[in-house]
């Protein structure tokens, strides 16, 4: 896959490119990523890519022909143009799914007051990444890039993009490391008692606690088994279920 962002300020993405799971993509092949200074396509005479507003206001925003070339300029018959907006539709895990499956995808940054209206007719979508104010796009572009990246084939390992945050609408489980205790807070037992599918279970009813608690807008999309509502029951009754209790009781034992 290749990723092509299109910026007034390419020098944003030197770090971006040079850390961490990003650069391990690269260097393996995963994923070909280029930031591309809107600037170099300008025709102005003065160099500039951004001009007062016609009609009066404040601000400068950016001119469409420096965009737009620059658009042809990196444009193949593949490529997918993403331009940041606020009027675009929020960007989401099922989002960078969909675009993880794309061969080339182009991500154009609006910057200052934002772009001459005519360039949304270059773009094949418009995407926010949330309701507040960045002084630009290559914020969010980063914010994709990462999390489309991250789904590649070969840019991490498989079972690290297992049960994650999202997946299927409900938040991820919690997640503890050594020590058993630290400052009086325990590890759960149940994590201990090696038995694999009281700790599936297990998972599966602290995430559904969780995205309840913290995220009810996504809870109300999950598809509730009937499973599910026997683990929804036993949080409300408060009291640990036999299947944990023996489940925690045979690990004691193994243990010994």
């Amino acid at each position: 896959m290749k990723i092509t962002v299109l910026t007034l300020f390419p020098s944003m993405f030197d770090g971006f490119k040079t850390n961490s799971i990003i650069k391990r993509a690269i260097g393996k092949g995963v994923v070909e990523f280029e930031a591309i200074d809107i600037r170099a396509y300008t025709k102005d005479k003065y160099g500039r890519t951004d001009t007062p507003p016609i009609g009066g206001g404040a601000g400068l925003v950016q001119k469409a022909q420096p965009i737009v070339d620059a658009i042809h300029a990196v444009k193949s018959e593949n490529s997918h143009v993403v331009l940041m907006s606020p009027r675009g539709h929020t960007f989401d895990q099922k989002t960078a799914e969909r675009f993880a499956k794309l061969d080339h995808l182009i991500l154009v940054c609006g910057h200052y007051e934002g772009v001459d209206e005519r360039v949304n007719d270059y773009c094949d979508e418009l995407i926010s990444i949330g309701d507040y104010i960045l002084t630009g796009g290559e914020i969010p572009s980063m914010a994709i890039a990462d999390s489309v990246i991250r789904l590649l084939d070969g840019a991490i390992s498989k079972d690290s993009l297992n049960s994650e945050s999202f997946d299927n609408d409900l938040l991820e489980y919690p997640q503890y490391t050594e020590p058993r205790e630290f400052e009086g807070s325990k590890v759960p037992d149940i994590l201990y008692s090696g038995n694999h599918t009281a700790i599936e279970k297990w998972r599966r009813k602290q995430s559904l606690s969780l995205t309840r608690q913290y995220r009810p807008d996504l809870f109300a999309k999950v598809p509730l088994s009937k499973a599910d509502k026997k683990l929804l029951d036993e949080l409300e009754s408060e009291e640990t279920p036999k299947w944990e209790l023996d489940a925690i009781e045979k690990g004691k034992k193994f243990m010994k």
